[in-house]
């Protein structure tokens, strides 16, 4: 008998999904082991000897483990099921044998750098909010915010929600009374949060675009295409997400 992992473990090394999203697929009755369905979190499988189904087909641990790096355009979707049939920023990453899935979102308006990765473990890492990676937007708002909007941004505002974001670091590039080039670096994840912090100081993004993340930068990919990120770039994402390396 090998070594027996959690269910959810063995699917993501396996290029389902981030082991998050594993868990929602056991709890909602998607995943079979030895042709039994199971919802229960804490199952362990041995991955000598059982059989692990997701939605009807066999999967079994990459061999390969490939991130890369998208120039995601306008108009693409990071869910993988999408009620209105948009496309889909897998479509853009075509790499014979592989299936890669998005690392986080970004939203359908926004481009830029955008993580797709087999390495499940890798991506449950990337997202977990223990160990959120800093993301550095340029966008492009409504007029232009005075010292004191910045300030308010750095400090954090209070979303539409309720919630109070958390210190950020904001800066003018230029602007005039029309539009501004304004850069954000936030340090955690709310949804379509940098759209909503520029919309409670009343200067709302009309474009936005992730250039980094961490110490990896968009640079000169073009958009819509992708590149392979080197070892040691995977290395320094596995070690400023917290993994054991």
């Amino acid at each position: 008998m090998g070594e027996l992992v959690r269910l959810q473990k063995y699917m993501a090394e396996a290029g389902v999904g981030s082991r998050r999203k594993c868990e929602e697929w056991i709890a909602h009755g998607q995943v079979k082991v030895n042709g039994e369905v199971v919802m229960e979190l804490g199952t362990k499988v041995d991955p000598d000897r059982d059989v692990v189904e997701f939605r009807g087909k066999r999967i079994q641990p990459e061999t390969e483990l490939v991130t890369v790096l998208l120039n995601k355009p306008a108009g693409y979707v990071t869910t993988s099921r999408d009620q209105f049939n948009r496309p889909d920023v897998c479509d853009l990453v075509k790499i014979p044998g592989l299936r890669l899935y998005p690392v986080g979102r970004l939203d359908y308006q926004t481009t830029g750098l955008l993580l797709l990765t087999n390495d499940g473990d890798l991506a449950f890492h990337l997202t977990h909010p223990k160990h959120h990676i800093p993301r550095t937007y340029e966008a492009i708002l409504k007029g232009r915010p005075d010292s004191e909007a910045i300030s308010r941004l750095e400090r954090g505002v209070r979303l539409d929600d309720g919630y109070k974001t958390k210190p950020a670091k904001v800066r003018v590039i230029e602007g005039s009374e029309n539009s501004s080039r304004v850069e954000f670096t936030l340090f955690e994840g709310k949804n379509h949060q940098v759209r909503r912090m520029a919309r409670a100081v009343g200067h709302p993004v009309m474009r936005l675009r992730r250039v980094a993340m961490g110490t990896l930068e968009l640079g000169d990919v073009a958009e819509g295409r992708f590149r392979r990120l080197t070892e040691e770039e995977v290395l320094a994402l596995k070690k400023a997400s917290g993994m054991k390396v």
